[in-house]
């Protein structure tokens, strides 16, 4: 299936890239600018990128149940995207309460 219409990427190539960043480090958080870096490839309109995190989710899921990991080993991959996410937001608002008073 085709997932980004810019780049000519279908879902296959996505989990490709997906399943040998997690051969490299199984508990990397992988975003989708990190699956496009991976094929050096560039997001354009980046209306695939809700399709791709749905991807990386799945196929991360599926690349654990398959190692068989322990239950106490496996981190819960949109817990990780989640905290990924407020730390960004609080580092952004830190920035510009600094920006404010320097201005």
């Amino acid at each position: 299936m085709m997932v980004c219409s810019c780049n000519l990427i279908t879902d296959k190539d996505i989990k490709e890239v997906i399943t040998s960043l997690l051969d490299e480090d199984c508990w990397q958080l992988i975003v989708p600018g990190k699956v496009y870096h991976a094929m050096q490839k560039r997001g354009r309109c980046c209306g695939c990128f809700p399709n791709v995190v749905d991807l990386i989710v799945r196929t991360t899921e599926e690349y654990h149940a398959a190692r068989e990991s322990q239950g106490d080993d496996v981190v819960v991959f949109i817990e990780r995207l989640k905290t990924f996410g407020a730390e960004q937001k609080t580092a952004i608002i830190e920035r510009r309460q600094r920006m404010a008073q320097i201005a």
